[in-house]
């Protein structure tokens, strides 16, 4: 899927009388941004050379932003007069600026990343790239008198770790003065110039499950005089799954995937010790807040039936990401000022986490899905995966959703 073009969206004229369309040399020193980012992808809590450039290039602009108090990550306003308090609250576009820790497999590409086992396989470059854009276009129309409403740009760390660094991003005080945030989500199902929306949840919850079980240990030849703990970890992997399924409506979506499973060293040793991990997801908010209790009964249970003692570490991840009602209607206004109502799909509640939830149990806000899959590509492509590329045309399409939500929010104020 190769990325290389940077023609514009062909056949999608703007439909929009508003300002702040992106200009072509802006187009093009934004894609370059992106490729430089994407080929320096930096983990969670470290992305200093990335808060750099963001840093370097907003200052540039003539604006004054200041780095979260975690050291990494920044958040930048616009439109505001010698730091005056705005009249009303602002309107934040928010953006995650961290990788994944996963070597980049793609091939054919000037832009893969120069740092082993790291890729940016989420698009959090695009999103970084796209907010940067809109916020380097409505300086512009401030200088000319052309902002309605001050609008802040927040650049967070740390979106890959549980429980997410839009945590941190809110102590530091990303949060004061806004009254409502907006952000969008690279999707490799839905076309570049199109974007998915819908209103209430959005994404589910997710959490971090770590379980050991121990026991005495013994000979294979005799299971009946010791605790069998491969057996009772493929019980505990097989049935709580199953019984978490019986304890809560099936509508509020709650599952327990495993993705490791450890034990044992000899075909002949029953081991002392075990480990299992994996994630535990839903789609309703009451649901999750009830799950820690609910996973630790059916896995004391479980492990209690095969003698094994089990120890759990469940971590708190994030809560679904709820659209608010005004907000996607507002995102919905933007996208249609810009390219038309042609342009926007109903889009589907995901299993995903994302910590933009949190900023929501703040202040109402949204999220909308970015298409990035160049239209006519029949293959298969997801993100997390080491191969995951973006159409770079979804930049401009992310900058103008951005611009014209500003403008038309400020315009209702």
């Amino acid at each position: 899927m190769s990325r290389e073009s940077e023609a514009d969206l062909s056949g999608e004229p703007s439909a929009s009388a508003l300002p702040g369309t992106l200009p072509e040399t802006l187009r093009t020193e934004l894609i370059a941004f992106r490729r430089d980012m994407h080929m320096h992808p930096e983990l969670g809590n470290q992305e200093f050379r990335t808060t750099a450039a963001l840093k370097h290039r907003l200052e540039q602009a003539g604006l004054v932003p200041q780095v979260l108090n975690t050291g990494t990550g920044l958040f930048c306003d616009i439109g505001t007069r010698d730091g005056a308090v705005a009249a009303r609250p602002m309107l934040a576009l928010r953006a995650d600026i961290d990788a994944l820790p996963i070597p980049d497999t793609k091939a054919g590409v000037a832009y893969r990343s120069t740092v082993p086992d790291r890729a940016h396989a989420c698009g959090h470059d695009v999103h970084t790239t796209a907010v940067l854009g809109a916020g380097l276009v409505l300086a512009a129309l401030d200088r000319e008198g052309l902002l309605p409403h001050p609008v802040r740009l927040i650049f967070q760390p740390a979106e890959e770790v549980l429980p997410g660094g839009a945590l941190d991003a809110i102590e530091s005080g990303v949060l004061e003065g806004v009254g409502r945030i907006i952000a969008v989500h690279c999707d490799p199902r839905v076309d570049v110039g199109t974007i998915g929306l819908r209103t209430g949840p959005i994404t589910s919850a997710c959490d971090r499950l770590e379980v050991t079980l121990d026991g005495p240990g013994g000979h294979t030849a005799r299971p009946h005089l010791t605790t069998d703990l491969v057996t009772a970890a493929a019980k505990v992997a097989t049935e709580v799954p199953a019984l978490l399924a019986r304890r809560v409506d099936a509508r509020s979506g709650l599952a327990l995937t495993w993705g490791r499973i450890a034990a044992g060293h000899a075909c002949n040793v029953i081991p002392q010790h075990a480990e299992l991990s994996g994630t535990v997801r839903c789609l309703d908010l009451k649901a999750w807040r009830e799950a820690p209790d609910l996973v630790h009964a059916a896995i004391d249970e479980i492990s209690a039936l095969y003698h094994a003692k089990s120890q759990i570490n469940y971590v708190r991840g994030v809560p679904p990401v709820v659209n608010d009602l005004m907000t996607a209607e507002l995102l919905r206004d933007a996208q249609t000022a810009r390219r038309g109502a042609q342009s926007i799909e109903d889009t589907e509640q995901s299993l995903g986490g994302e910590d933009f939830s949190w900023y929501l149990e703040q202040v109402p806000g949204a999220m909308a899905r970015l298409g990035v899959r160049t239209p006519g590509d029949s293959a298969r492509h997801d993100l997390h995966r080491g191969d995951f590329d973006a159409d770079e045309r979804a930049i401009q399409v992310g900058v103008e959703l951005f611009t014209a939500a500003a403008l038309i929010d400020g315009d209702r104020s």
